[in-house]
């Protein structure tokens, strides 16, 4: 009976004293929420959303470009020479690089799914995984644009205190004092001959 249906559904997924459905399904649900897994796909939930198709194939092609220079070297903690990696994959990972930037931004208008929160957890973890590939296992680093004018501006606050003692110290420093003594008596003898010349 359909009028009863959702009182029988009710029935059965409480039946039990732990009620292990709901709390199953619970779990799932709070797990798909925490995951942001919502904003992977499109609006109507049909599919992956274009932007995370494209993300996710170009992660594919940067994690091929990584194994195809690695000559066939194992990945180990040894300190190894990546150089080749470094130079050849350099433009799939910045490709990627700024894909993931560009999803940010967009994620925080809305984007594509309608969602403005954090990019799915999918989309974050084959980030993080890639970060931690280039930067630390291949230890590439692009160099920063910005190292001159951050070095000159260090140097500049770090010169300041130097300039402001010495400038202090030079204004404060005064010249000697020549001091005038003035005319006194030089003796009791000739005061004794003053007061004889008036008396």
């Amino acid at each position: 009976n359909s009028s009863e249906s959702h009182n029988c559904a009710k029935s059965i997924l409480t039946s039990d004293r732990l009620q292990v459905v709901v709390m199953l399904s619970e779990f799932f649900n709070e797990t798909w929420e925490a995951a942001n897994c919502a904003n992977c796909l499109k609006n109507s939930s049909e599919g992956l959303s274009n932007s995370t198709v494209e993300f996710l194939d170009l992660f594919n092609k940067s994690l091929t470009c990584f194994e195809h220079n690695l000559q066939g070297q194992a990945i180990n903690l040894l300190p190894d020479n990546y150089t080749e990696v470094c130079k050849n994959c350099n433009a799939s990972y910045k490709m990627l690089n700024d894909l993931y930037n560009n999803l940010q931004r967009m994620n925080r208008q809305g984007g594509e799914s309608g969602h403005s929160a954090h990019l799915c957890i999918d989309v974050e973890d084959a980030m993080n995984i890639t970060r931690k590939l280039w930067s630390r296992t291949f230890n590439c680093s692009v160099p920063c644009s910005d190292t001159v004018p951050v070095i000159a501006v260090s140097s500049f606050i770090l010169f300041l205190p130097i300039v402001f003692y010495l400038s202090s110290f030079l204004h404060s420093k005064q010249k000697k004092r020549i001091l005038i003594l003035p005319k006194r008596i030089q003796s009791n003898a000739s005061l004794v001959n003053i007061q004889e010349k008036y008396s």
